[in-house]
């Protein structure tokens, strides 16, 4: 694994300020997304890491000031947020937040970054506006909104250079972030009911018998209908994983061990989900830590393999 300081040498990072504000975006998106973080420096060539951090950390700070709060806050603090990105950009270097100094500089060498950013920032106010979902179409809508830019801030990294190749690649991306969105709204199921909003539609619930007032109660006569709710909606999940299983053949060989990765970390995710069960209305669920070092391990290994064989 290459150190931290040649992975911004690779990239032309030169000047000591810039190289700063690159090291913060990384250790931001370290403590918002370990797993993904190690998932990153493991797998991904040196030379795409600063850039996929400061995506990363751009992601999660956008999430962070849409997230909580009652939705007109939400919703001003996302037009304020707008203003200044959007400025950042147009004016490279002149941002004061080291953040967007770092995603200034990093869509200067990734121009395709700006239109991704753009994307998600104009999907963003269905976040910041949202209270749960009335039915299956709404959620899907969301996922198209909001989760698929989200991912492509990060994914338009690395997706393949030909066009007809990138319009796959994009809809294969589209099946996994489906699929990571099911699992997240199951695993987080605790702490949204908390905030009084939860992922999985109302209409769906309905079909289970169920209402939003029921997932608050962590005992009683509807968990055996929330036991149904979760084995459905983690099949529906599961599917989708397997939908985009092909991903990676489209990326080029370099990129291929991460998104393999990838996938098979969100697949940890769901067997934890599965394993809580009804539990999720009390404990949210994560994958066990071991399991998945062993996972970015062996694919670390692997990957190292398959380079010495290509030389």
């Amino acid at each position: 694994m290459s150190s931290w300081s040649d992975a911004l040498d690779r990239c032309g990072i030169s000047d000591p300020s810039l190289r700063r504000d690159y090291g913060m975006q990384r250790a931001l998106a370290r403590r918002f997304a370990p797993a993904e973080y190690m998932t990153l420096r493991l797998l991904l060539p040196a030379a795409l890491h600063p850039s996929v951090f400061t995506a990363v950390a751009f992601m999660h700070e956008t999430d962070e000031r849409i997230d909580s709060g009652e939705p007109a806050a939400r919703q001003a603090a996302l037009r304020v947020w707008d203003q200044e990105v959007t400025a950042a950009l147009a004016q490279q270097g002149a941002a004061q937040r080291p953040m967007l100094r770092a995603l200034a500089d990093t869509a200067r060498r990734h121009p395709v970054l700006a239109t991704r950013v753009r994307a998600f920032l104009d999907g963003a106010p269905v976040e910041a506006a949202w209270t749960g979902f009335e039915t299956e179409s709404d959620f899907q809508a969301y996922v198209d909104s909001y989760s698929l830019p989200a991912l492509m801030l990060t994914a338009c990294l690395f997706e393949p250079p030909s066009p007809a190749d990138a319009l796959v690649f994009e809809a294969d991306c589209r099946t996994l972030i489906e699929a990571m969105q099911r699992i997240d709204f199951l695993a987080d199921l605790p702490e949204d009911v908390a905030q009084g909003r939860i992922g999985v539609p109302r209409d769906t619930l309905a079909r289970h018998g169920l209402k939003t007032e029921d997932l608050a109660r962590g005992s009683g006569d509807h968990v055996p209908a929330v036991e149904r709710l979760v084995t459905e909606q983690a099949r529906v999940a599961a599917a989708g994983l397997d939908g985009c299983g092909k991903l990676p053949e489209l990326a080029e060989p370099g990129h291929r061990p991460f998104l393999d990765a990838l996938i098979a970390v969100q697949r940890l995710r769901l067997r934890a989900v599965e394993r809580k069960g009804a539990e999720l209305l009390t404990h949210g669920a994560r994958p066990d830590a071991l399991a998945t070092l062993r996972l970015l391990l062996h694919a670390y290994r692997n990957a190292r393999r398959e380079r010495r064989a290509s030389r």
